[in-house]
């Protein structure tokens, strides 16, 4: 099953809203707010490389205020 794991900035005091969106989109798996370079921690799975893509793209970095992502794809 195809993964990644993005780590996300998003706005200034909007940790707490982006993250609990996050919690509600499909194939979310884990979320988690975290200290350092990035606020927040996502892991997404899904059932094909096509699917893991579009999560990505299309629901994960279009969110509002989501400033930038990383996004590490699971190799093993």
């Amino acid at each position: 099953m195809p993964a990644a794991f993005i780590v996300i900035n998003a706005e200034m005091g909007s940790e707490e809203e982006v993250l609990d969106e996050l919690k509600k989109l499909e194939g979310v798996t884990e979320a988690y707010c975290v200290y350092g370079v990035y606020d927040i921690i996502v892991k997404v799975e899904a059932d094909s490389m096509e699917e893991l893509k579009d999560a990505v793209a299309w629901k994960v970095r279009k969110m509002n205020k989501v400033r930038n992502t990383l996004t590490m794809l699971v190799t093993k």
